[in-house]
């Protein structure tokens, strides 16, 4: 038993990582799960006792559960069915397509990386692009919602930065599991996102299979009470108006829903507003067919170069935030009241019907939304600005159009928002923001608009259009 054996040394390697590998499956993995687990569960039970709406058992089943749960849905059995005749190929071809489209949307929700992570990231990096404002929020009713009604926030889509600000803002009140479009499914951010609660689509897809999962995941996940959020234009605003709904996920969400055994669907409209959007070249530029198409290194060169301009502005004390960015939260709009009230139930209706029907709801809750959007200091300089005199206008002539559509918009019951400090001074500091950004000039002191950036002026006016005379 003393004796010596010799062995190569790539057999002695082999073993030893075998070895090593047997030692972490074994003992060091699991203990780990368990330590997570622990702490996980300890971050869900800490973070339930201030949440207006609480985590769902849904949002926390292993993400594998659901992936199956969701390609054995007997809906989907049968679709998987419909399209291997249609196409006439075996039906194991049609379920690989299937499991693939389900990993793709079904999220991986993990409450210690939000609240810990995701948190904090989404809060460090709106208060260091805005001065971030709730204007108001119905917060008494968020806390009669009926703990076991299916909670969804409709908002308007203004910046990329929404995923971010709503979140951060809505942190204290609930969980918020999004549809991301898959411009963000690249390496790492494709993980952090699905960690995040979530899921991505693709959104013109014509594809009816894709749909038909699509449609089952948003379905088990409102019926199961997942708190969503929505963007019902389903894109960013191009020319800064409010755009008109897009029905799908909406209808996703109906189709099925029976007012009388469901829980109740609760939509909570928001408005969001900004002085200034990161994308609004790229999203003006999006409504020229002759622009030239730019690529993805465009994009991503463009996009270090305004950090690298950023950082450089930050070191040397030279950083300013965006101005103002803003959020209101409206009272709950309950989906069984509503029901009631119509004398309408969604999941007996046939197709086109209840495409009227989710249509009427989708411009109702657009004019709630509409009535939300947060009217801030650039959007009132940018309308004064571009519907002045072609002579231009002096600082007080713009104070003083300024505070006149200030009063006509405070009649109507717009959304107005100010801090505490001078109307006078929040309206020369919007002026002097657009100078900045050279979208106007200042010529023995009358500002006018620069005549190629019009376009910009009015997209930050056209947030506010709705609420101002046509014509």
């Amino acid at each position: 038993m003393s004796g010596q054996i010799t062995i190569a040394i790539w057999l002695f390697v082999l073993l030893l990582a075998i070895a090593i590998w047997a030692v972490l499956d074994r003992v060091l993995i699991p203990s780990t799960r368990w330590f997570l687990r622990r702490r996980i569960n300890r971050v869900i039970d800490e973070i339930s006792t201030r949440l207006d709406i609480q985590i769902k058992p849904f949002q926390i089943t292993k993400r594998q559960v659901l992936i199956d749960r969701l390609v054995y849905d007997p809906k989907i059995i049968e679709a998987i069915r419909q399209e291997a005749v249609e196409r006439d190929c075996p039906r194991e071809i049609v379920q690989s397509e299937v499991i693939v489209y389900a990993k793709e949307i079904v999220p991986s929700f993990n409450a210690y990386l939000y609240f810990r992570f995701g948190y904090w990231l989404s809060k460090k990096i709106t208060k260091l692009l805005y001065s971030v404002n709730i204007g108001f929020s119905e917060d008494e009713a968020f806390k009669n919602i009926d703990a076991d009604a299916s909670v969804v926030f409709l908002m308007n889509h203004r910046s990329n930065m929404d995923y971010l600000l709503v979140s951060f803002l809505a942190a204290e009140k609930t969980t918020l599991s999004y549809a991301v479009g898959e411009w963000a499914k690249i390496w790492p951010l494709r993980t952090l996102i699905r960690a995040m609660g979530a899921y991505f689509v693709r959104r013109k897809s014509g594809n009816a299979l894709y749909r038909r999962v699509l449609e089952r995941y948003i379905c088990m996940a409102t019926k199961e009470g997942v708190c969503q959020a929505v963007f019902p234009e389903g894109g960013l605003t191009r020319d800064g108006c409010l755009q008109k709904p897009k029905l799908g996920v909406l209808d996703y969400m109906l189709r099925n829903y029976k007012p009388e055994s469901d829980r109740d669907i609760i939509f909570i409209p928001v408005g969001i507003n900004y002085d200034r959007t990161i994308e609004d070249r790229s999203q003006l530029r999006a409504l020229d067919s002759e622009a030239p198409k730019r690529n993805k290194w465009f994009v991503i060169m463009t996009t270090l170069r305004f950090i690298r301009r950023s950082l450089f502005l930050m070191v040397m004390s030279r950083w300013q935030r965006f101005g103002y960015a803003c959020v209101n939260f409206g009272p709950p709009i309950s989906m069984r009241k509503y029901c009631q009230d119509s004398k309408i139930d969604f999941s007996g209706m046939e197709h086109n019907i209840r495409f009227q029907e989710v249509a009427k709801l989708a411009d109702q809750l657009m004019t709630a939304i509409k009535k939300l959007i947060p009217i801030l200091p650039i959007s009132l300089v940018s309308t004064v600005i571009n519907d002045g005199d072609r002579k231009g206008l002096s600082a007080a002539e713009v104070e003083s159009q300024t505070n006149q559509l200030i009063e006509t918009l405070r009649l109507q019951g717009a959304p107005l928002y100010f801090t505490a400090g001078s109307r006078v001074e929040i309206i020369i500091n919007a002026l002097n923001m657009l100078a900045l950004r050279r979208l106007v000039i200042e010529t023995d002191g009358r500002y006018t608009p620069v005549e190629q950036e019009r376009d910009m002026l009015a997209y930050y006016a056209n947030s506010i259009v709705h609420w101002l005379p046509k014509g």
